[in-house]
């Protein structure tokens, strides 16, 4: 991909320094680029013979005998006769030349423009999975999709079909223009006055282009939200009677999108007939000023009837160029959001030290963690040794910190430095993956993909696992039995989140993941929270099984699951208040032994 086109995280992102990062991507692609540069000029060369053929209108009509312009140095004519008899065989050569040149501008600078959305996307792919867990704390899933597609193809109509617009037509102009200035400099310099008041309504429309563009991404992001929340959640949406209250929250962000379209399709539609008037205002100034005899004294009929012809066909490129505003900006506006993705900070990974499989020792010393751009710590001083193979049972109420502890293993939050250590080591000294292929996590949510089954257990790096292991840990996660039930077994597809299968089955799926990956260290949060009580007691002697020869941290809200941990810590408000056996808690009477009545309680 090509890398040509970074910046840093500071570059400012006023709208040209955007559009000419943009074109960085071309960069790797100019052969390509300059074959339809070509091909333009090519049909750009044959708008300013069609001009330069008004030349022979004087012949044609017997007012002259010869014709001492451009195409008359080329090819004389003379007479009427000859130009009936070349005239015909020359525009069917033109229209020929005209036709090979739209096609080598069109199709290569359209080849040109989907490699750069490619790329754009590939780099933009790669960089969110690079971003930190945190980064998408308070970023919905909805608006980076609607960034990965909307958002792009955004950038589509501004490499694309802007890009085609403003090298065939801005060919053109300058073909034109050099045909005008050999005419008549004076007269074509009168007639460029006129340019500065275009650019003046070019520029005010493109600052409004750009506002509402940007305006329209983001109304298109709370779009896909509100939609993905309805048909993720059409279940609960049902059960609660909740279709009137999420059509009205989709006609809010759809209304909010509709507004934005509007004004933007207000001043596209102001804009581009405006500059139009000014540009037909100026030809009508040349006619006026055309017959001065202190502009027109050096041409003749002939002459000014071309001038007058190529100056007429400077309006439609001018508005085609114009129109092209509206698709630009929109480019630009999507082009921001997307480099502001690129330029944020991948996940930091120092680590030099390398590990093929750790032991499981864990410590953590005078642990203290807050999330970014927050006061509040949520874990505060914790102290924790893990021998390796020992389980750590952590429990306590929502929101103590529980699953924010155990996801500091894994540095999908990075700890402060030297606070956590892995068999004696800081974990900030290891490298991110090798860190990372010592842990198995089992989540409360369960994570299937729209794959089959074998393609859900050997999931990434599992992937170059035998079949029998894979057998294996479905039977060691005791969802062998169901699978092989399937009507085909493996290879049966899921649909999406794996919706047709029970939640508890998700769950043995989820599990034979982590059996399959044998990691040295194993995290269960809530891992048998969708199970019925049968398969729960199946897992529980899996567990154990799993368990024996790995260090496990436990989350449970189901106290009698982690009976049997060698260590139980429960946590208030991010701070241990109680560590040791399940047994040695309950004699003490203190606030496991509250948790341990309540539950009871309520079973």
């Amino acid at each position: 991909m090509p890398r040509t086109a970074s910046a840093p995280a500071n570059e400012p992102h006023d709208g040209w320094a955007v559009y000419g990062r943009l074109l960085g991507y071309v960069l790797p692609y100019w052969p390509i680029f300059a074959v339809s540069l070509g091909g333009y000029a090519l049909y750009g060369a044959t708008q300013a013979s069609l001009a330069a053929l008004m030349e022979y209108l004087p012949v044609a009509f017997g007012e002259a005998d010869e014709v001492d312009g451009l195409l008359s140095r080329i090819y004389p004519i003379s007479s009427p006769e000859q130009l009936r008899q070349t005239l015909p065989l020359f525009l069917v050569a033109m229209a020929f030349t005209r036709g090979i040149g739209s096609y080598l501008g069109g199709y290569y600078i359209t080849l040109v423009g989907r490699n750069l959305v490619h790329d754009i996307r590939q780099d933009l792919f790669a960089r969110v999975e690079s971003l930190p867990v945190g980064y998408f704390l308070h970023r919905g899933s909805s608006g980076i999709i609607s960034m990965l597609t909307y958002n792009v193809e955004q950038i589509t109509a501004a490499a694309t079909g802007a890009i085609q617009t403003l090298v065939r037509e801005g060919l053109t102009i300058t073909a034109l223009l050099l045909f005008l200035f050999s005419k008549n400099w004076k007269l074509t310099l009168a007639f460029l006055l006129i340019a500065p008041l275009i650019g003046s309504v070019v520029s005010l429309a493109s600052a409004l282009l750009r506002r509402y563009s940007r305006r329209i991404q983001t109304s298109m992001g709370n779009v896909a939200q509100v939609a993905g929340e309805t048909v993720r959640g059409i279940a609960e949406v049902k059960t609660y009677g909740a279709q009137d209250y999420e059509q009205n929250r989709f006609r809010r962000a759809s209304a909010a999108n509709l507004r934005q379209s509007l004004k933007l399709a207000r001043v596209t539609e102001i804009s581009s007939p405006l500059i139009q008037v000014i540009t037909f205002c100026a030809l009508a100034l040349l006619f006026w000023i055309g017959l001065s005899p202190a502009l027109s004294e050096s041409m003749d009929t002939g002459d000014f009837l071309a001038y007058l012809a190529a100056a007429a066909m400077l309006a439609r490129p001018l508005r085609q160029l114009t129109a092209i505003n509206t698709n630009l900006q929109k480019g630009i506006a999507a082009a921001q959001s997307i480099f502001a993705v690129l330029d944020e900070p991948p996940e930091p990974d120092h680590g030099q030290r390398s590990l093929v499989r750790a032991r499981g020792e864990l410590t953590f010393r005078s642990l203290s963690f807050r999330y970014p751009d927050t006061d509040t710590a949520v874990l505060k001083d914790i102290d924790l040794h893990l021998q390796p193979g020992q389980t750590l049972a952590l429990v306590g109420r929502s929101g103590a910190g529980k699953t924010t502890l155990a996801s500091l293993v894994v540095r999908h939050n990075p700890p402060p430095p030297r606070t956590l250590f892995l068999d004696g080591q800081p974990i900030e000294d290891y490298r991110l993956a090798d860190l990372r292929r010592q842990v198995a996590v089992v989540s409360q949510h369960i994570l299937l993909y729209e794959d089959s089954i074998r393609a859900n257990i050997a999931y990434g790096e599992l992937a170059d696992r035998s079949e029998a292991q894979i057998i294996a840990a479905a039977k060691s996660a005791h969802a062998l039995e169901f699978i092989e039930s399937l009507p085909h077994g493996f290879a049966t597809r899921l649909g999406e989140g794996g919706l047709s299968l029970s939640g508890g089955q998700r769950q043995r799926i989820a599990l034979a993941r982590a059996f399959l990956k044998d990691a040295p260290i194993l995290i269960l949060d809530e891992a048998t929270a969708a199970l019925d009580n049968e398969s729960e007691r199946h897992i529980q002697q899996a567990l154990a099984a799993i368990t024996a020869n790995r260090t496990t941290l436990v989350i449970a809200h189901r106290l009698s699951t982690i009976e049997n941990a060698d260590l139980i810590a429960v946590l208030e408000q991010g701070k241990i208040v109680e560590t040791g056996s399940h047994a040695a808690l309950l004699a003490r009477g203190g606030a496991y032994a509250q948790l341990h009545r309540t539950a009871l309680n309520a079973s």
